[in-house]
């Protein structure tokens, strides 16, 4: 599957090492106004070689439109298509990789599933992917404004990534996000939650163990006194409000207008900077060598992707909703 979303849907391709990576966004109202330069803000958050401790790789991420959006800036309507070229791939570093199952990479389930893979950074399994999420959700963001509807995550350290680095070793991390201004009712009962569709967004990211809404995994530890969402009437607004959020703006999967929050937990870089026991398609024991450039913490650069697969699955939600 590599089309996510029902009303605006985003169909990606491309791997890690290929001539490009892209995607068609279909499903966008029309007379938005985009302005390109906000998505290429977006991409060099995501970008790698543009702060310390990511990947050395370098690459550009300029979107190139091809399709969907006027000369004006506006959307037309019809589909989106775009492509982000890769610039910096080095093959030649994962030569050593080639038939060899890293550990905690997808080499072996989709080498056992395809019977074949593209041990080059990893193919179309590696995280180069959400460069594609990312400029899609840009263009939603645009949208969701005109809403007055606000995502914004921030990483959580979990261990001193500098420290880990310099060790030659890799760490996870939490990465919080927060949607504002969503209106009551967006979501839908039983299997199409709010809550169930930002699961499913969060973990479909690469290197994402766990997420959790509201008081999440401590709810399960409070008594139901300590976590009642009491309502009442607000007197400026006169519409209803809630004393606390223990719900994270999520009540019978539905959005109850509290801002939703959530957290999503990454695990630590598979490919670290030390020899690696493992084995290769043949089955023999062999030792992988540190090489490549990876990011010792994937966090770091997986908050704007947070932020994206927010984007996306809001922007599908509110497009039944309007």
């Amino acid at each position: 599957m590599n089309t996510f979303g029902k009303y605006i849907r985003l169909t990606t391709f491309g791997e890690s090492h290929g001539p490009a990576m892209g995607g068609i966004l279909d499903g966008m109202p029309s007379r938005v106004q985009i302005d390109l330069s906000r998505v290429q803000l977006e991409l060099a958050r995501r970008a790698p070689g543009r702060q310390p401790l990511t990947s050395a790789r370098k690459e550009p991420d300029t979107v190139e439109v091809l399709s969907g959006i006027s000369p004006e800036g506006l959307t037309l309507g019809t589909p989106i298509g775009f492509i982000i070229r890769n610039k910096d791939a080095r093959s030649e570093d994962y030569a050593g990789y080639t038939g060899k199952f890293r550990p905690n990479h997808a080499d072996f389930t989709y080498y056992t599933k395809y019977g074949i893979h593209d041990f080059r950074g990893g193919g179309r399994a590696s995280a180069r992917e959400t460069v594609n999420w990312v400029a899609a959700g840009a263009f939603c963001r645009q949208w969701l404004e005109t809403f007055d509807i606000r995502v914004k995550a921030e990483l959580i350290e979990t261990n001193s990534i500098a420290e880990t680095a310099a060790a030659g070793d890799s760490t996870g991390a939490v990465v919080s996000c927060v949607i504002e201004g969503l209106p009551v009712g967006i979501g839908e009962p039983v299997f199409d939650k709010l809550s169930a569709r930002l699961a499913a967004a969060m973990l479909s990211i690469n290197a994402v163990k766990a997420f959790e809404y509201g008081d999440g995994f401590n709810a399960s530890q409070m008594k139901g006194s300590e976590a009642l969402d009491t309502p009442y009437i607000d007197p400026e607004s006169g519409k209803v409000a809630f004393k606390s959020n223990h719900s994270g703006g999520i009540q019978g999967g539905i959005s109850n207008g509290m801002p939703v929050n959530f957290k999503v937990y990454f695990k630590p870089t598979p490919t670290i900077m030390q020899p690696v026991e493992t084995i290769d398609t043949d089955g023999d024991s062999v030792v992988t060598d540190p090489k490549g450039r990876h990011d010792p913490c994937v966090a770091v650069r997986g908050v704007p992707v947070v932020e994206a697969m927010a984007l996306l699955t809001v922007a599908d939600l509110m497009r039944i909703f309007k």
